[in-house]
This record gives C-alpha cells, structure tokens and sequence, in this order.
C-alpha cells in the first residue's frame, strides 16, 4: 500500500481520537508531512516502541500501541496457560490513555491486567510484574526524551526487558497484523467491571519500599548527618517514592523545585527532561543558589535514571552516571567489607560503555566484573542467570553511564528510588566522616588514576537520516582508522561480526556477547571510543575513554578524539 493510500485509510479509519484527525486534516496536500508519517511502520525494537506523537504508521498513538500490544498478547497468550500482564505509566502525554488502550486489548484477548491507579516509576512496573507473577509487563515511558515523544517498553515474566529472542517473536507477532482488522479492543471501564482490569493495590507498593530500604548499609546515619537536598523529579514519577523513601531514612531537609514538582507531560521548564544535561537542572541549580544543599538530586520523568550536582567554591558541579557509579561501587563495596556483609564470591556489572575503573575497583574488593551489551536488560538478565542457580546474593551493585544504577535484585530494571537513597546515604555517611563527594571522588581518583569519559550524539532525522546512519556505520567498518586522536588504534571489536581484530598482528578473537551494531576502537595509552546506534533516538553515539595522569591530561585527550569524530559524522 503506498503512502498516500496508508494516509487516506488513517483519515477513514483513525477515529478513536480527534487530535489524529485534527493532525490529519493539517497535513492534507503536504507530501512531506503524509510520508514523514507513514513512510514506515514505527519499529517494535528490541525494547519496545518509542516515537513522535502524532498521526500515522510511524508515530505513538493509540493505534500503533493497540497493534503492538495484540502482537505482545498473541505471544503470551501460546506462552503461558493463564497469562497475566502488569502495566504502568508515567508522566507523559497520553500515557494514561495509552496504558487503558493496552489494558482494553490485553482484556479483549482474555488476558489479566494489573495496572496502578496512578502514574508510577519503570522500577515499579518491574517490581509489580515480579510480586504478581505477570506473565509480561507494559510500561508507558519515552524516558528522558522531549515532550513530543512517548514510548512503550515490554518486559517479561522475570521483570527484566524482554529478551532479544522474545522481541523478535513479538515483532513477528505485530508484523502479521492488519493495525485496524486484527486488533481486538475492549471498553476498558467494562473491563474493570468485569474483572479483566484489576487496580494494583497499596500492600504492593509498600513491598518494594521494604525492598529499596533494605538495600540500606549505614541508613541510620541519615537522620543525625545534617544532610540538606534540593530535589527535582523533572515533572515526572519520581515525586512521591523518592520522597517517601527520603523520609523514611530520616533525610528531612529536602527542597523540592515547586516549578517541576508535579506530572506535565510538557516539561515546561526542561525541554530535554535528562538528568545527564546541565540545561534540565538549571532550575533546580537556581534554587541551590538560594538554598546551598549538601546535594543536588534530578530524577527523569520514568524515575530510572538520576543525575546529582555537588558544591563546587561558590557554584555546583555536575557529576557525570560514570562518576556517579563509580563512587557508588567503591562506597558499597568498602562498606560492605568493613561491616562482614560482602557475599562469598561477589559480582558487579556493567555495561560495555561504562567505565573501566569498575575493573579497578573490582579488583581492589576481589569482586568478579561482568561486562554485558550497553542496555540494563543485560544487567537484569546477568541477575536472572544467578537466580536460575540460587545465587542471586553475589549480585552486589550494577549501572551503566547513562545514569542508571541498581543495588539488590528486587527488580530487574536501574532504579533511580533505590538509586536516590543511596546517594544520599553515602553523601550522608561522608559528611559524618568530613568528606565532601567532591573529596570523595578526587580521593577515587588517587587511589585507582584518572579515568575520563565522555559521550557525544549525533542525530540524523527523518528517512534521509537513517539512511546516513547506516551508510556511516558501514564506511566505519570497511574503512578502519588507523589512528583518532592522534593515538594507534590497537584492536578494533566489532560486535556485530562478533570479533575483536588485534591491528598490529592482525590475529582475531570471538565476542561471546550477543550480536549488537556496536564498534570498539582501543587506542594507545588505555583511550578508548566504542560508536552505536542509538536504540531509541535517530542517533549515533560516541562513548569517549581518556585515561591521563592528571585530568587536564585526560581532557586534551579528549578533546583531539572528538575532534577526529566531528569530522567523520558532520
């Protein structure tokens, strides 16, 4: 079917929402519009959907999510004898609308739904998956991304993101299905009535408070510490259970910024709501100008990801995830030790992008490393494979760089409620010792050297753009580089041939990880720029590693290794 014929069938047909037929009628006789929107299906990728808003085959609306749920209900549905599926949602535009859509077509296959009466957190939707004994789980989330986004992550029955195998029986699933003929739907309010759609209870979120708090190592220390935040939940879900939890370890002094306290789907104060820029925590860095807290704390819209600024002179100074996990790793393993409750044969992991001063550390305490794909799913599914052999005890703590962290095995997912006690109590724990975190992490990096890492995106829009996305890709892999940054490229791994080149002997070796489009290219002096697609976004992302003696030395090199990468992707 061609894109104008998709286009009229859409004006015909798309009449559950007015806003679509509103956005239709706009773009009528605009060829670029119509193809924009229906010039491919909106991909179920390996975690789920996520897009512009909007009309048409290529956006998030409640047609597409009703098709991608009737292919994740055909799935569970030959999958399990009695299947059962939670769902949550956050903060964005038409995530309760569009979390009742999957509700009504799950009810309509027969399938049973718990969903919160409220919009709640991604680490929640893992956790009620896991406490209910769902089959599946649905949460509603673009994550971080701008307003005119939304999105729609699957997990399984583990709580963790469905794995890649499940995704491509889901894919096949959707693939197979007419989005108007073979959809089945149901009014979600009968559904209710019927029992179909239950409401999951208060009992199940006290539960995994009781699981975030046990996660505690020196939690007592909180209340007598004086620690004073400013607190921002980016108008999004993290509001009430990271000031619940807050709370409950006694941490009293919390500011919160009024301006993004409350759900807006349009992020009015932060176009880009990620806890990663400094541009979505100016408010919250105006109001430490006022407040002076010990600790600035940012959770993005989903509450999976938290970012932090500490004092710095008279100014706030932005920790990066990596900084972040690094100095978590380090304060829960040192911990741990001093008080007998490291596990026998302990493990930490992280992703392939994430710092390798994890491995230093590690080393130091005598934990394992393990290194997954980048995507928490990897982490959750490493803490399934322990609890498949009864020893999910030695999981201690694992985070990638983009700011997710999670400590326990509760849930499957990063957590930034779990995430945001923790900072605060190792913040708490070193100001009773008279270390700022500033000291804290300048005292990480004279124990174990100077590691600096970086990321920087590059976007390529609309069809065009992809196609250049994979053009670039290819010309990477075909055309190797000899040098960036004026530093010899040792190795080049490639993750989608499943290889690791060694350029100065040409020998090779395997990648047991699953196959990804992912580049490695390490360089001389232990610099490394690992290049990726974006999974998500129409963009590629460049992971830089600068390992220097001091951290100017760090930065300069830095610098020159994007500089060679401005080139290529401009």
């Amino acid at each position: 079917m061609s894109v104008m014929d998709l286009y009229n069938v859409w004006c015909q047909s798309a009449t559950d929402d007015p806003d679509l037929q509103s956005e239709l009628e706009s773009v009528k006789g605009n060829e670029t519009e119509i193809r924009d929107r229906f010039y491919r299906d909106l991909e179920f990728g390996t975690v789920g959907l996520r897009g512009v808003l909007g009309a048409g085959t290529n956006r998030m609306n409640v047609y597409t999510v009703r098709r991608a749920t009737q292919g994740l209900a055909n799935y569970v549905k030959k999958s399990f004898a009695q299947p059962s599926v939670a769902i949550s949602f956050d903060s964005r535009n038409k995530s309760d609308v569009f979390a009742k859509a999957a509700a009504s077509v799950l009810a309509a296959n027969g399938i049973q739904v718990h969903i919160y009466t409220e919009l709640m957190p991604t680490p929640c939707l893992s956790w009620a998956v896991r406490a209910l004994g769902c089959s599946a789980g649905i949460m509603v989330t673009a994550s971080h991304n701008p307003a005119k986004y939304n999105g729609y992550k699957a997990y399984g029955a583990d709580g963790c993101q469905i794995t890649l195998e499940v995704a491509e029986a889901v894919i096949n699933e959707i693939n197979s299905l007419d989005m108007f003929h073979d959809v089945k739907t149901t009014d979600f309010d009968a559904a209710v009535k019927d029992g179909m759609v239950k409401f999951i209870e208060q009992s199940v979120i006290e539960e995994y408070y009781q699981n975030v708090l046990a996660q505690g190592i020196n939690t007592k220390l909180c209340a007598e510490s004086g620690l004073k935040i400013v607190y921002t939940p980016l108008n999004g879900t993290g509001n009430k259970p990271v000031r619940e939890i807050l709370s409950r370890i006694g941490i009293q002094d919390v500011t919160v910024v009024k301006e993004q306290e409350n759900p807006d789907g349009n992020f009015p104060t932060c176009p880009y709501p990620n806890p990663e820029i400094r541009e979505a925590l100016q408010l919250g860095l105006k109001y430490c100008d006022e407040v002076k807290p010990d600790l600035l704390l940012a959770t993005d819209p989903d509450a999976d990801r938290v970012g932090i600024a500490v004092p710095d002179g008279d100014d706030y100074a932005l920790f990066t995830g990596n900084e972040v996990g690094a100095l978590l790793t380090e304060y829960i393993c040192s911990q741990r030790v001093a008080n007998g409750t490291m596990p026998k044969n302990p493990i930490v992991i992280k992703t392939i992008v994430t710092t390798d001063l994890i491995a230093a550390i590690a080393k130091n305490y005598g934990l394992e490393m393990i290194e997954v794909l980048t995507g928490f799913k990897f982490i959750g599914e490493q803490i399934g494979l322990l609890e498949a052999k009864g020893e999910e005890n030695r999981y201690v703590f694992g985070f990638e760089e983009s700011y997710g962290y999670l400590a326990g095995t509760y849930v499957r997912d990063k957590d930034a409620v779990v995430a945001s006690m923790l900072i605060c109590e190792m913040a708490a724990y070193y100001r009773t010792k008279g270390i700022s975190l500033l000291q804290a992490r300048e005292n990480l990096y004279k124990k174990y050297g100077v590691f600096h890492h970086s990321l920087q995106s590059f976007a390529f829009e609309g069809e065009s753009g992809m196609k250049k996305m994979n053009e670039l890709m290819t010309s990477l892999r075909t055309e190797q580089p000899q040098a960036i940054g004026g530093l010899k490229v040792v190795s080049v791994s490639d993750y989608q041939t499943s290889t690791t080149t060694n350029k100065e002997t040409g020998a090779t070796t395997a990648i047991t990880l699953p196959k990804s489009n992912v580049l490695v290219f390490d360089l001389a002096e232990g610099a490394k720029v690992v290049i990726r697609p974006s999974g998500t976004e129409p963009k590629i992302k460049c992971y830089y590693t600068a390992v220097g003696e001091t951290m100017d030395a760090a930065l300069a090199t830095e610098e020159k290794l994007k500089q060679d990468f401005d080139k290529i992707f401009q």
